[in-house]
């Protein structure tokens, strides 16, 4: 053959074989796909025509089904649809608010995962992972300068403290302070970083309770191998006491000259402006009184975190997703529970849903919370230090301030 015909032949076999791998190409482009075609039809699925139908007709199922009343669920929507509404786009229909809120509420009442969450809202798991976290951050940002702030001047901190003192009888006291471990399924290549004493893998919550069961600060995130003790101290509010930042109204400012303080319990380090129990190996009758008096007090950072696990059971499973995600999914749980405490009271935290206390006869009575196992587990209590003097003397002088002219007439019956 020439030298002319075999380059003739070259060219025509490279000619087909580039026809060949163009052709193998247009193949593989035509049967990859978007998205699965039963997702492209989620207008069509039950979810955006069967909450309004169970709010109009079923309201107790639809409680059920979002852990809020239907009144609650379009106001919270209105607040956020601005945020999390998408364009529509030539390719496909963007995913409505009232779809990604459906959703984000569901994933929080439930604690179902991505995976099988699709199948209801016929929206891709991928998909989810990123509207849950996106609807989560703006929650926080329409309702939290409204129903998550810590005061910031003396006179927000007395209103405070005089609820404290309307409702449980503990005067200068400006919140109930603990902390809990959430249950995380471990981050990839994480190691032993966020496995706590218990054995699990968690990011710790610091939480601080007003006298009405909700929270005013939360900080979250903090890896469970810390020790407890040391968690606390690592937070902006620790250090901010510590700095004596917080700008609390002085002693001359309080009842009977005392400190203003916040209740914790055997977790945290005593301090002058933080009231810790007394052990339970050194209890005298004025000590006991006093214990009774600091737990009636910090018993609502407590039935806080009962009710938050009860109704969003996302706590009742490790929380798959990344620690940042976990961390915004967690404060919008708690955003969410101080919005429903305020507007939805007897349908999300009924009375018996509380801790309550017949003083007539000293009886305690639970909470409907605490016949579920715990969800959310407490921090460890770190050994007693000898505190210091300032703050040791302030706690004496709250023992003495309700064994007398602080005392209520039903507290001996706990002796």
């Amino acid at each position: 053959m020439s030298p002319s015909k075999r380059r003739k032949a070259q060219a025509a076999v490279a000619l087909l074989i580039v026809n060949h791998v163009q052709k193998k190409r247009r193949m593989k482009r035509k049967r990859a796909c978007w998205t699965q075609e039963w997702l492209k039809v989620r207008d069509v699925w039950p979810q955006e025509s069967l909450a309004p139908e169970i709010a109009e007709n079923y309201c107790d199922d639809f409680r059920n089904y979002l852990q809020m009343s239907d009144a609650s669920f379009d106001c919270l929507l209105r607040a956020v649809t601005p945020l999390i509404q998408k364009k529509d786009t030539c390719m496909r229909k963007s995913i409505s608010a009232h779809q990604r809120l459906v959703a984000t509420l569901r994933f929080l009442a439930t604690g179902r995962s991505l995976e099988d969450l699709k199948f209801s809202t016929a929206i891709s798991a991928q998909a989810l992972g990123v509207l849950i976290p996106e609807t989560c951050c703006a929650i926080m940002q329409v309702l939290r300068e409204e129903y998550l702030q810590l005061p910031k001047t003396p006179e927000e901190w007395q209103q405070v403290a005089q609820e404290f003192e309307d409702y449980w009888n503990f005067p200068n006291c400006g919140g109930a302070i603990g902390g809990k471990h959430v249950h995380i399924n471990p981050p990839a290549h994480s190691g032993s970083f966020y496995l706590n004493y218990n054995g699990f893998f968690s990011v710790v919550l610091l939480a601080i309770v007003n006298a009405k069961y909700e929270f005013m600060m939360i900080e979250v995130g903090k890896n469970g191998r810390l020790s407890d003790s040391g968690v606390i101290e690592q937070t902006r509010f620790y250090r901010a006491l510590k700095e004596s930042k917080l700008n609390l109204p002085s002693a001359t400012e309080t009842t009977k000259g005392l400190n203003f303080v916040f209740v914790g319990d055997e977790t945290f380090t005593l301090h002058e402006n933080l009231l810790k129990p007394f052990p339970p190996t050194v209890l005298t009758k004025e000590r006991t009184i006093f214990n009774y008096r600091h737990s009636r007090a910090r018993h609502v950072v407590e039935n806080a975190f009962g009710i938050l696990a009860s109704r969003f059971r996302i706590f009742h499973m490790p929380i798959n997703l990344s620690p940042e995600k976990i961390g915004i999914v967690v404060m919008a749980c708690c955003v969410l529970h101080n919005f429903l405490r305020r507007n939805d009271t007897e349908g999300y935290a009924p009375l018996n849903m509380l801790d309550r206390e017949n003083i007539d006869n000293g009886t305690f009575i639970p909470g409907d919370w605490r016949s579920e196992r715990p969800r959310l587990v407490p921090l460890q209590s770190v050994e007693s230090q000898i505190p210091e003097s300032e703050a040791e003397l302030n706690r004496f002088k709250y023992m003495e301030y309700f064994n007398g002219s602080g005392a209520v007439e039903w507290q001996d019956f706990i002796l």
